[in-house]
């Protein structure tokens, strides 16, 4: 079974070293049952037949606060420029009359911007499994400027984790406007991670640095597949 590093992270370096925004865009979806490796077959028969200039294309499975959605499918790219260098319509088409054969529903649509993020190590293993919150923020300068300063104090307890932050600018899910991530192994090194930071004296007096906010909703994710992707032996 081939097993993929995500060239995600790669793209998303990129952000942090470059005044170029980034976008994204998000469809949740419900898999029938037993679907799962039929919605990656026709994905990586789509990958195959598109070429990027930049930027990635990736389904999770999702779980937690998810209202019965099962997967998710994202794109990400450089704003403002011809991210897709060339695509054949017709199998194009064919992907999506292949998964509306596997979904039994599709959920909801949104898209926004990568505004902040700090890559991790380059293991897959290291950072398979993701931990996401939803956000509404009051004041998304504060929100961004208390991220920052969260992530640059606790660097040592963040290394080998991805964090990433970013706005919701179209049909936030729930109402929300912001959303931060969280890589890791696992659920257990979510949870050591967790238990470090908390132990921390500044550690609630930062994250209320961040300025008014409701927590919306959070969900766990896996990353399954991607565009472009490198193999491992």
């Amino acid at each position: 079974m081939k097993r993929i590093i995500f060239l995600i992270a790669t793209s998303l370096i990129s952000v942090a070293l470059s005044a170029q925004t980034w976008g994204y865009n998000t469809r949740e979806m419900k898999v029938i049952d037993g679907n799962h490796d039929l919605i990656v077959e026709a994905f990586e028969i789509q990958a195959d037949n598109l070429k990027l200039a930049n930027g990635s294309v990736w389904i999770e499975m999702i779980s937690g606060h998810t209202d019965g959605m099962t997967h998710r499918l994202i794109w990400s790219w450089e704003l403002g420029t011809d991210w897709v260098t060339e695509v054949d319509p017709n199998v194009g088409e064919a992907f999506w009359a292949r998964m509306d054969n596997y979904v039994e529903e599709w959920g909801p649509s949104y898209s926004g911007r990568i505004l902040s993020w700090k890559d991790g190590t380059d293991k897959i293993d290291d950072n398979k499994f993701s931990h996401a919150w939803d956000f509404k923020v009051k004041n998304p300068k504060q929100f961004k400027i208390g991220h920052d300063n969260f992530v640059k104090r606790f660097e040592k307890e963040f290394d080998g984790h991805e964090i990433g932050m970013g706005s919701y600018d179209f049909h936030g899910p729930n109402g929300a406007t912001h959303w931060v991530v969280v890589s890791g192994k696992d659920m257990e090194d979510h949870l050591m991670l967790y238990d470090e930071l908390q132990k921390q004296d500044d550690f609630y007096k930062l994250l209320s640095e961040r300025g008014e906010l409701e927590r919306v909703r959070d969900i766990a994710t896996e990353l399954i597949t991607s565009h472009p992707s490198i193999e491992e032996n």
